[in-house]
């Protein structure tokens, strides 16, 4: 089992990133091909994801001198330069000094200044972090980046990393066609996994994706978990604290992304609340136009906030699903935002009991996706041959619904190779009324027949016969130890 580590200043996990970084770094120091030891990376990850804090910990084992560079939303380019030059000013570049009486006016200077502050004998980094608001406020920035990067600092022994949130934005800037176009290497700093979870809290298979769909892997939530302690206690806790990072995450990120009255941001706190199809959406947004509420939802899926998938199984179909791509986000929205007025004049309790109540029905739902994504990520044997893609299947009445469904293709599949169930209670395991539901759902899915398997994953197991079984120990399996 590998084992997190907590050190004393509160870092946990992510070997496998920081080997990465060290691998990076390490090419640097030994130089490149044709006098160019230079490299540049493009991090991206969700927003309180760790991505900063990871960098921070790569740089201060590192040992090297370094620039760390944090953009803000500044109305001007000429305010993001001169918190950058304020930035070198007090870094620990050897040639930091240059900048103390320059005033670059524009990023081509500043930049080129910044390569003479380099040092030439040794590696060092430079993080440019929140890219994404530096290039909103200038879009030149992009080839102003490609062309010091190919003239001064590829010729230099220094690691650039180009650090982002916005996923599709940070995504596109290695793309065909875009000025930084292959002189990149690309890093997704994901959530801690479920795996993670477990190991961090020492918790039970079960427990741990509870734990999960709460924090969604925030590392900043998971090390405000007390050692030891269950869901139910550190909820007590976090949720009647207004300044936990369980309440207070979520509510920074979104306020970054999307006006509490904008648009994108009221559709998402409507899917958020439940609603799931273009319609409800539409009501629960409150009644926006049609072409409003598709621009609203092409941009959340853009940011790969939502997640939209439409039923799989050998039959084309158009009953498009939208859900919060994130678990933590998913609970946030739920049970967190739209109360955070009663937790802040101190009736955190009222929304815990909310919570309380709502949580089994909660959790059955929320539990799928992460489920989903777990069979995708299961190693060879787990699955029948051939299973390429993992979906669900409904129709517009919802008759029938089923969680489970593994196809060769997607979204028309040629073959389905098995149907499914998740069933979540805590006592309550896969039985035969269960199986008979599944066996009659399998009948009515387009493309399966009574040769198609199946297969249940259950929180507490099975007590029948004739099914594949798969428990939150196998999912865990998923992401490996």
């Amino acid at each position: 089992m590998r084992v997190l580590e907590l050190s004393v200043d509160g870092f946990v996990g992510r070997d496998r990133e920081l080997g990465l970084l060290d691998g990076i770094l390490a090419k640097v120091s030994r130089g490149g091909r044709a006098g160019r030891p230079g490299r540049a990376l493009l991090m991206r990850g969700r927003r309180r994801v760790g991505k900063s804090r990871l960098v921070e910990e790569f740089v201060d084992r590192a040992g090297v001198p370094y620039l760390f560079f944090t953009a803000s939303a500044q109305p001007t380019v000429a305010a993001d330069l001169a918190l950058f030059v304020e930035a070198v000013v007090g870094s620990s570049l050897p040639g930091a000094q240059l900048f103390a009486a320059q005033r670059p006016s524009t990023w081509d200077a500043a930049l080129t200044l910044l390569a003479a502050a380099l040092p030439t004998d040794r590696p060092a980094v430079v993080v440019l972090d929140e890219l994404p608001y530096l290039i909103a406020t200038d879009p030149g920035l992009e080839g102003t980046l490609q062309k010091v990067f190919d003239r001064e600092l590829s010729r230099l022994p220094v690691l650039l990393v180009c650090i982002g949130s916005d996923l599709a934005m940070m995504e596109a800037l290695n793309d065909y066609g875009r000025p930084f176009h292959q002189r990149a290497t690309e890093l997704v700093v994901p959530p801690l996994s479920p795996t993670d979870v477990r190991d961090m809290l020492g918790a039970a298979p079960a427990d741990a994706f509870d734990a999960y769909l709460v924090s969604g892997g925030l590392p900043l939530i998971l090390d405000e978990w007390p050692a030891g302690a269950g869901l139910g206690d550190y909820l007590a806790e976090a949720v009647t604290d207004p300044t936990s990072a369980l309440l207070v995450s979520a509510e920074r990120a979104l306020a970054a992304e999307f006006p509490t009255q904008s648009q994108a941001g009221l559709v998402l706190r409507a899917i958020g609340s439940g609603e799931r199809t273009f319609s409800l959406i539409a009501r629960a947004a409150g009644d926006l136009p049609q072409a409003s509420l598709s621009r609203a939802l092409r941009l959340l899926a853009d940011k790969r906030i939502v997640e939209v998938a439409t039923p799989l199984s050998t039959r084309p179909s158009r009953e498009t699903r939208y859900t919060v791509a994130d678990p933590y986000l998913r609970f946030w929205l739920t049970f967190l935002g739209p109360y955070l007025p009663e937790i802040e004049r101190g009736r955190g309790d009222l929304t815990l009991a909310r919570i309380r109540t709502s949580w089994t029905s909660w959790r059955g739902r929320a539990i799928e996706p992460v489920v989903r994504e777990a069979l995708r990520r299961l190693p060879a044997g787990h699955l029948p041959d051939d299973t390429a893609v993992v979906g669900g299947y409904w129709t517009r009445t919802n008759d029938p619904e089923i969680d489970l469904v593994g196809a060769d293709r997607g979204p028309v599949a040629r073959r389905i190779t098995f149907v499914g169930s998740v069933k979540w209670l805590e006592n309550r395991p896969f039985d035969g009324h269960d199986l008979g539901r599944l066996t009659l759902h399998r009948s009515r899915l387009p493309g399966a027949d009574e040769q198609v398997a199946l297969l249940a994953v259950a929180r507490a197991g099975a007590v029948v016969d004739g099914v594949r079984v798969l428990t939150p120990e196998d999912l865990l399996t998923a992401w490996g130890d």
